[in-house]
C-alpha cells in the first residue's frame, strides 16, 4: 500500500510544498509531481470537482509520486468518508474553530481504535488484494494527514485547546478568511497575527501550514518558514502567471 511521502518528510523535519489546483486537471497534478512538488491540494471547497473527478486526480498523483490531499467543503462525517474512500491521503478541513471540531474531524478520518471512520473495501484498501482488513486499516490510519484550518479569530482564541487534540497532523493558517474574520483590517495586521500564531502552533508540537500564498511573495513565504511554517500551499494559477510573466521579461531583456 502507498506511503504518504509528505507525512514522512514532515516527520523528518523537512518543509513541504504543494500546489492548489481548483479545477479538474489531472495533467496539472502530473506536472507538479514531475516538477518535484511534495503534494497537491485538490480544492473542493471553492473548486467545482465532483468525487469521480477527484478520484482521477488522485490516480494522477499516485502515478507521478505526489501526495494527493483534498480541501473538502465541510467537516461532516459523511463528507470526510466519501473523499477518503477515493484514496486521498490527507484532508484540509475549513473553519475548524474549537477543540470539539478538531477532535470530530480527526476521529472521522481514522478507523478504530483511533476513530470511527466507516470501513469500505475499495481503492483506499487496494480492493483487499494482498492485505487483510486489519492491516489496511492500521496502515491507512498511520499514513493519513488530518489538517484543520485556522481561518477565524475564534480558532485563534481556542488554539491551545485545538493543539491538544490527538490525531491533528497540521494546523493550516489561511490568511484570506482569517483577515475577513478580523474585519478586513489590511494585510499587515493579518500578517502580524499569523506571525504570532505560526510559532505558537510549532511550539505546541504540531506542524503548521500557511496557505493562499502568492508565489511572487517568496520573501514573505520564507519569513513564515523561518517562524516555523513547514507545510506551504501555493496557487497553481499564481505559479503559471508568475512563470508566464518571467518568460516575457526574459524575452524582452534578450531583445534589448
Amino acid at each position: 500500500m502507498r506511503t504518504n511521502t509528505t507525512k514522512a518528510k514532515l516527520a523528518e523535519g523537512k518543509v513541504v510544498f504543494g500546489a492548489i489546483i481548483n479545477r479538474y486537471a489531472p495533467d496539472q497534478v502530473e506536472l507538479f509531481g514531475a516538477l518535484g512538488y511534495d503534494f497537491v491540494m485538490i480544492d473542493c471547497e471553492h473548486g467545482p470537482m465532483d468525487l469521480d473527478q477527484v478520484e482521477h486526480m488522485v490516480r494522477a498523483g499516485e502515478v507521478f509520486g505526489i501526495t494527493p490531499i483534498t480541501r473538502i467543503p465541510n467537516h461532516a462525517d459523511d463528507t470526510i468518508l466519501r473523499f477518503l474512500d477515493r484514496g486521498v491521503q490527507g484532508i484540509i478541513v475549513p473553519h475548524i474553530n474549537t477543540r470539539e471540531d478538531a477532535d470530530a474531524v480527526a476521529r472521522a478520518a481514522r478507523y478504530y481504535p483511533e476513530g470511527h471512520r466507516g470501513v469500505g473495501g475499495g481503492r483506499a484498501h487496494d480492493y483487499g488484494v494482498g492485505t487483510t482488513r486489519d492491516e489496511s486499516t492500521a496502515w491507512i490510519n498511520s499514513q493519513m494527514l488530518v489538517i484543520p484550518m485556522v481561518e477565524e479569530t475564534e480558532a485563534v482564541e481556542n488554539l491551545d485547546a485545538i493543539l491538544s487534540v490527538p490525531g491533528v497532523d497540521v494546523l493550516h493558517v489561511a490568511a484570506g478568511d482569517l483577515g475577513q474574520s478580523m474585519g478586513n483590517p489590511g494585510p499587515g495586521d493579518v500578517r502580524r497575527l499569523m506571525s504570532q500564531v505560526v510559532p505558537k502552533i510549532r511550539s505546541g508540537g504540531v506542524n503548521v501550514g500557511v496557505g493562499g500564498n502568492n508565489p511572487a511573495d517568496a520573501a514573505g513565504i520564507a519569513e513564515f518558514i523561518k517562524l516555523g511554517a513547514n507545510f506551504v500551499t501555493v496557487s497553481a494559477q499564481g505559479l503559471l502567471r508568475l512563470g508566464a510573466e518571467d518568460f516575457r521579461k526574459r524575452v524582452d531583456a534578450a531583445l534589448q
